[in-house]
């Protein structure tokens, strides 16, 4: 039986690397599967974890044909937006002052005065009285993670029990959970499990050696069979360590908060997480993979002009990298392991790859991401092309243009007599534009600025370092767009559009390739509704025109 997929983002770096792994979803990396996607923080409000959730539901209209996105479309085969995903999202609620801090957390009403003070001197053995059992939890543990492991442990725990013995009156996020958990005890042994965190600040290093261990109690409360460590669910995680610095808090805002997570110590963090990786036995039991990743060259700033950068809070919106798009391939490489290869795996095994430098330069290939790397650039190069087409061609990269966009991509359909998607409406062609934006870049109203998406904020990380694609597939400016050439991204210029003398690539791709029957939707696709068969045509079109030999 094939195993079920399944996705733990955590903390405001996990976030991110989801982010990447949804968009490897819509290039079509993850064919005919369904993914269930669980987002878990301290800070309900975190820019990243809504970036990520909204990105989601927006793949998840892509895929629907009903407008309410309930069902979030079907599984698809080779094309874009192939997997079917589905998001539960969790939260661990300190919104209550009664409840905000460790000291009022481990404050309980009904011990005896002995036991009381029994409790604070023990606390006070592990967590510094005036600082760590008093700060805010709202916005996350803050690098402490010894405290950290243990409240996310419990939050779990008391999730999972508020949902089940007391559903009329459990929140949202504790059904979602308990949603999320009651699949993967129906998927049994047949569950893969992979953990989305950073190892060098407070959320992600607090919870990856604790969930497998949470999950499997978790379920005892719900009275249904337990995970088991040895033979149950299969984990595999990413040990991501410190690849961004930020301004040191001043003065006024340490005595402020008490306890605030700090640039300079993440190297440090990351040292102490993996030493603790490597001897706990729990670890070795639990994660069947651990895929070591880390960035070799200076660390990206996420300071804001003022000097300043949000830790936590809807302010907290850092822009992607490189080595998050690492952490999603990691996610493939577990996803696809043969099931003879994952079942003899009976301690935890690390894995990393090193990047070709020259000067000092990475010289990044598609192979260093996924094995099957010429699979992954022709996938990856349609999507971009597609988002080039939609985007500066058709000029949605402006938003609020008129007529623009996939519904100007539908009329230019027309011209060539190809009105089998004539039913898309102006709506469902307004939320692929928006897609494309949220992957590619967009023009800001204000002075024709460019936003850069997801795609282009990965090529930013890198800095004078060699990417996937030309540098002219990258524009800087309004003006770069309007010169973009959606045929010609590749490096090696073998993958670009043919270039005939009388025409220019576009309109040969329009006139020729997309009018040719071998474009045309293909039954073993899976795909049903116009949508779908409007994606798969244009898919098949790019995939033809880059002659990739796979």
């Amino acid at each position: 039986m094939k195993d079920q997929l399944f996705v733990i983002a955590i903390g405001g770096t996990g976030m991110r690397c989801l982010e990447s792994f949804v968009h490897l979803c819509a290039i079509g990396m993850f064919d005919n599967e369904e993914i269930n996607i669980l987002t878990l923080d301290t800070d309900q409000g975190n820019g990243n974890k809504a970036r990520v959730e909204n990105l989601i539901d927006l793949y998840r209209k892509v895929k629907s044909d009903d407008s309410q996105q309930v069902d979030g479309g079907d599984k698809n085969t080779n094309t874009f937006f192939s997997a079917k995903l589905n998001l539960y999202k969790f939260f661990t609620n300190y919104s209550n002052d009664n409840a905000n801090t460790y000291q009022k957390l481990s404050n309980v009403s009904t011990a005896s005065v002995e036991q009381r003070e029994e409790d604070k001197e023990l606390s006070d053995l592990f967590f510094q009285d005036d600082t760590v059992q008093t700060f805010n939890l709202e916005h996350g543990y803050r690098a402490q993670t010894h405290l950290g492991s243990m409240l996310m442990y419990h939050a779990i725990l008391q999730a999972v029990r508020n949902a089940t013995t007391n559903k009329d009156k459990a929140h949202d996020e504790e059904k979602a959970l308990l949603s999320f958990l009651t699949l993967l005890v129906q998927a049994g042994q047949q569950a893969r499990v992979f953990i989305f965190g950073s190892v060098f600040g407070g959320t992600g290093a607090s919870s990856i050696p604790v969930i497998p261990r949470a999950l499997a109690d978790a379920s005892k409360i719900m009275g249904g069979n337990q995970l088991s460590l040895e033979n149950g669910a299969k984990f595999g995680s990413t040990l991501l360590t410190e690849y961004f610095t930020f301004a040191s808090p001043d003065r006024s805002k340490l005595q402020k908060e008490g306890v605030i997570a700090s640039a300079d110590n993440f190297a440090i963090n990351s040292q102490a997480a993996l030493q603790f990786y490597q001897d706990d036995p729990t670890v070795k039991k639990c994660y069947k993979r651990l895929y070591l990743v880390g960035w070799p060259l200076k660390d990206e700033d996420f300071s804001e002009d003022n000097g300043q950068s949000p830790t936590g809070g809807a302010e907290q919106k850092n822009p992607c990298h490189v080595v998050e798009l690492m952490c999603a391939c990691a996610a493939y490489d577990f996803f696809t392991l043969s099931s003879d290869t994952i079942d003899n795996i009976k301690s935890a095994e690390y894995r990393y790859r090193c990047i070709e430098t020259v000067n000092n330069v990475l010289k990044f290939k598609a192979s260093d991401f996924v094995d099957r790397g010429e699979f992954f650039l022709n996938k990856l190069g349609a999507f971009f092309s597609l988002a080039h087409i939609i985007l500066a061609k058709h000029q949605a990269a402006w938003i609020g243009t008129k007529n623009g966009g996939t519904k100007s991509l539908l009329d230019r359909f027309s011209t060539q007599n190809i009105k089998d998607y004539s039913t898309i409406t102006d709506e469902q062609a307004g939320e692929i534009d928006e897609y494309m934006r949220m992957f590619a870049y967009s023009v800001s109203s204000k002075g024709d600025v460019i936003v850069p998406g997801w795609l282009c904020q990965v090529n930013n990380s890198v800095g004078s370092s060699e990417f996937l694609f030309a540098p002219s597939a990258f524009p800087h400016s309004a003006k770069d767009i309007q010169k973009i050439d959606p045929g010609a991204i590749f490096i090696d210029n073998s993958h670009n559009w043919e270039n005939p003398l009388l025409s220019n690539r576009y309109d040969y791709f329009i006139k020729h390739t997309i009018t040719d029957s071998n474009s045309r939707p293909k039954s073993e696709q899976n795909v049903k509704t116009t949508k779908e068969r409007f994606l798969a045509h244009l898919f098949n079109g790019i995939t033809i025109a880059q002659k990739f030999k796979i």
